[in-house]
């Protein structure tokens, strides 16, 4: 598709991945909303990057359904959804309450789909429109103490599977983006400690491949793809 001019909402745009792909997306002149939960910090991001923003929780079904129609009234349309919101929290099985599985399921799952839903009820109404989930390699093969966070990105998967068989007649494009190891703060908020490499992932990376991916003319698309560190170790 044509980025230039193109209206694209990315959730959890403020910082890491989310915050590049909307760099990415600006870079070639597509007008982009980011959405988070922390307003001050968001409006400020925002302003550094050259984006809108519209502060929610997108696993909070008012908060979602605002976000989408607020674009929409704003800019006219939406062309570009990337559901990058989520987070990690990694414990043992016998260690996990249900409250916390529950929490991760809100925003990574729950939230993915609100957010999709209210897209893609545009989506058709326009006969277009691209649909990015931001998934995780944790979501093609579990491990240990990733119950809550794999779960929830073999969710996402199977629920992109979905989507893209419904809604690739209306011509729509579902992506599912699984990026390995990236090196931002998100697994620092999970309460995990890892050692910063050159060698690893950065944001930058996953941000080319979404845009590689929607710059695919518009009769062909790339169902999924997964980006690794070419050698981390």
């Amino acid at each position: 598709m044509e980025l230039n001019n193109a209206v694209a909402l990315v959730t959890g745009g403020s910082e890491g991945i989310g915050r590049a792909i909307a760099e990415a997306l600006i870079g070639e002149g597509s007008r982009v909303t980011i959405t988070g939960r922390r307003r001050d910090f968001l409006a400020v991001i925002a302003d550094e990057i050259g984006a809108d923003w519209i502060a929610g929780d997108v696993s909070v079904e008012e908060d979602a359904v605002h976000t989408v129609s607020e674009v929409i009234r704003k800019h006219g349309h939406l062309d570009i959804l990337v559901n990058n919101a989520g987070f990690g929290l990694f414990k043992p099985l016998v260690d996990m309450t249900l409250e916390e599985l529950e929490k991760v399921y809100r925003t990574n799952v729950f939230g993915a789909f609100l957010m999709a839903r209210e897209a893609a009820r545009h989506f058709i109404d326009r006969g277009s429109g691209e649909l990015i989930n931001i998934a995780s390699t944790s979501g093609l093969r579990g491990s240990g103490g990733r119950t809550a966070y794999a779960s929830s990105k073999f969710a996402l998967r199977g629920m992109t599977e979905c989507w893209r068989d419904e809604l690739r007649r209306h011509d729509i494009r579902v992506t599912l983006v699984n990026p390995s190891e990236v090196m931002t703060n998100f697994a620092a908020k999970a309460g995990v400690e890892r050692e910063r490499s050159d060698k690893k992932l950065t944001p930058r990376e996953i941000a080319s491949a979404v845009v590689g991916a929607l710059k695919v003319d518009s009769r062909g698309f790339v169902p999924e793809l997964s980006v690794f560190a070419t050698n981390p170790f």
